[in-house]
């Protein structure tokens, strides 16, 4: 029987292993525009990283709804990262500089870091504890201000034991 909870939680909907539960893959990425980002630089955070791409309205839409969120919530520790898996980067500076987003805009265009969390729809959503831990994981445009809400606060309100 615990194998078989244990297995369950390894798949999400789409049938892809799922990384709740599990420590978040740590990556450098480029920034579109700026210095290159580590995610491990901000273990003691809560994290988003939405991966999108430059021709992905709905990921246009979900850009726009955690640059709210990130506005919000970052003076408690919220930490918002975008990673754009655009074939040619250009296409991603160009949305970077038409679209004025207060965070981070990461270039994959290896798809290095798409791979290591299984991304296999736009936009995905990975929620990261302070303790490095994903704790939430939005495969569809379908988490609305609500959701995100809870789950941010949950995270934000999680205190991270010392080592």
């Amino acid at each position: 029987m615990a194998v078989l909870a244990a297995a369950s939680t390894l798949v999400c909907a789409a049938g892809t292993v799922s990384l709740v539960g599990h420590r978040a893959p740590d990556f450098a990425l480029p920034a579109a525009v700026g210095s290159n980002v580590r995610l491990s630089e901000y273990r003691g955070q809560a994290v988003i990283i939405s991966f999108w791409s430059s021709r992905c309205s709905v990921c246009a839409k979900q850009l726009t709804l955690l640059d709210r969120l990130y506005s919000t919530y970052r003076s408690s520790g919220l930490v918002v990262l975008a990673v754009s898996v655009d074939d040619e980067p250009l296409h991603a500076e160009e949305y970077a500089r038409a679209h004025a987003a207060s965070f981070a805009l990461l270039l994959d265009t290896a798809k290095a870091v798409s791979r290591a969390y299984a991304i296999d729809s736009l936009p995905s959503t990975v929620l990261i504890d302070r303790g490095g831990i994903v704790r939430y994981w939005h495969g569809d445009d379908r988490a609305d201000d609500r959701s995100y809400v809870t789950q941010i606060r949950a995270l934000l309100d999680d205190v991270v034991a010392a080592p």
